[in-house]
């Protein structure tokens, strides 16, 4: 399947360790030098403005999917080529689920978590099979991972993490999961 839609969950917080900003950054720099489309929650803060940006400034487009209580706070980007707006987080969530070709959760706080652990349910039901991948940025998600394999061990998931949750602990990793 080509992946032409990269849907990208991340944090909207302005208040992180500028890394997380380069590597969002260097990812939609790919992302639009690529000709791809970004399809994300459409905010003008944090990882998601900074996504945005270089993925226009690579010549690519952006698909924001905006909840409406963003669009009354006026957070929304002026980076969009296309705006879907939603009731809610819930409908961004199943919204950015269908547009997307594979998902990639870069460092992020409740929401990410929220929307990473949506698309997994909602896989391991049989809705979808596209790939979460985790993007581990200085070891970002080792602790999810941690409790993620625990709860596989004591079986409490139910098919195997691995054919549904990649981790990408480089750029380099991240870039040939998302050309496989």
């Amino acid at each position: 399947m080509t992946k032409n839609r990269i849907g990208v969950f991340c944090a909207a917080s302005e208040r992180i360790d500028p890394l997380y900003m380069e590597k969002a950054e260097e990812l939609g720099a790919w992302i639009g030098s690529q000709g791809k489309w970004l399809v994300y929650g459409g905010s003008n803060l944090g990882l998601m403005e900074a996504t945005a940006k270089a993925v226009k400034a690579n010549g690519g487009q952006v698909m924001g999917v905006v909840p409406t209580l963003l669009e009354e706070r006026g957070r929304v980007s002026t980076l969009l080529d296309v705006i879907f707006p939603t009731v809610n987080l819930s409908d961004r969530k199943d919204l950015m689920l269908q547009e997307a070709d594979i998902l990639v959760a870069l460092p992020g706080g409740i929401g990410t978590l929220d929307e990473i652990f949506h698309v997994l349910a909602a896989d391991s039901l049989g809705y979808h099979d596209k790939q979460v991948i985790l993007y581990n940025v200085d070891g970002f998600w080792n602790g999810l991972l941690e409790f993620l394999h625990g709860l596989e061990a004591r079986q409490f998931i139910h098919h195997p993490l691995k054919e549904r949750l990649k981790v990408a602990d480089t750029f380099e990793q991240l870039v040939s999961y998302l050309t496989d």
